[in-house]
């Protein structure tokens, strides 16, 4: 998660340089690349979200 959110950084970063120079189309090509990036990492914590399960502590049954 530390990699993803850190490459995320860095094209926001990459966004910025590009627009600051001038480069239309490397910005357009960086902010599709950003929201890919972004929508991936929304289904990883959509699914770490529901794999967690709640389950009772097991019980022994007392034999008769």
């Amino acid at each position: 998660m530390e990699e993803i959110r850190d490459n995320l950084i860095a094209r926001i970063a990459r966004i910025a340089e590009a627009e600051r120079e001038g480069w239309v189309g490397e910005v357009e090509g960086l902010r599709v690349s950003l929201a890919g990036a972004e929508d991936k990492l929304a289904q990883i914590m959509r699914s770490t979200a529901r794999a967690a399960v709640d389950l009772p502590v097991p019980r022994f049954r007392e034999e008769p």
